[in-house]
């Protein structure tokens, strides 16, 4: 009997995963549900968003956190979105680090990191 053909996967391919945005805390770290697949979901887990910075909630910057940390809230939560890990790194406080994707209808999904340096609430930050 001849071997199986083995599957083949591109790293990008590996860690994308439909997800309910349960909650957003500021304008760069939400939690979400997350659909890993055959019925096994991971609850509450924090997710940093990946390549950006957003205002701080306090300090000098407080009005603008708010600013990031609402308009954030308005694209993602409660909402189904698809989520791209980063080789499953976390960062210092031991989010995962995700690009965020939201699906719209007759539309090119939207990167969510992307939109939100688009609208003024945060910039691209290299770790």
């Amino acid at each position: 009997m001849p071997s199986p053909t083995p599957v083949t996967a591109s790293p990008t391919q590996l860690f994308q995963y439909r997800a309910r945005v349960t909650a957003v805390y500021d304008g760069d770290t939400c939690t979400a549900d997350i659909d890993l697949g055959l019925g096994i979901w991971v609850r509450g887990e924090k997710l940093r968003l990946h390549r950006i910075n957003a205002p701080e909630l306090r300090g000098a910057d407080e009005m603008k956190g708010k600013a990031a940390r609402d308009h954030l809230k308005t694209l993602i939560e409660g909402k189904e979105v698809l989520l791209q890990t980063i080789k499953d790194r976390r960062e210092k406080y031991g989010r995962y680090l995700a690009e965020v994707w939201l699906e719209k209808p007759d539309a090119a999904p939207l990167n969510v990191n992307d939109a939100l340096v688009a609208a003024g609430h945060a910039q691209y930050h290299d770790y």
